[in-house]
């Protein structure tokens, strides 16, 4: 082999083992992809279930307080009739 040979079987051994890299960074890239893809959806998901502790949250606010309320009502009432078994 000429020495003009070598060199170009040398740069063709080099352009495969870049290929080789190159295939494989790409590889790579896809699986992250995949994986931020991934994670994306997570993301909504966790997002929405949030969303609905949130909502949760303030129904089970609302509804302690309409409790509260109607607990303040029926001791009114108790009170008022108490005062008229008192009168009665």
């Amino acid at each position: 082999m000429t020495m003009p040979e070598v060199v170009a079987t040398g740069a063709l051994v080099a352009m495969g083992i870049i290929l080789l890299v190159l295939i494989q960074q790409g590889l790579r890239l896809g699986e992250l992809g995949k994986k931020v893809e991934h994670c994306q959806k997570d993301l909504r998901w966790l997002q929405i279930w949030e969303m609905e502790n949130r909502e949760l949250r303030a129904a089970v606010r609302a509804e302690r307080e309409h409790v509260a309320q109607l607990r303040r009502k029926v001791m009114m009432l108790q009170d008022l009739a108490s005062a008229d078994d008192r009168q009665g």
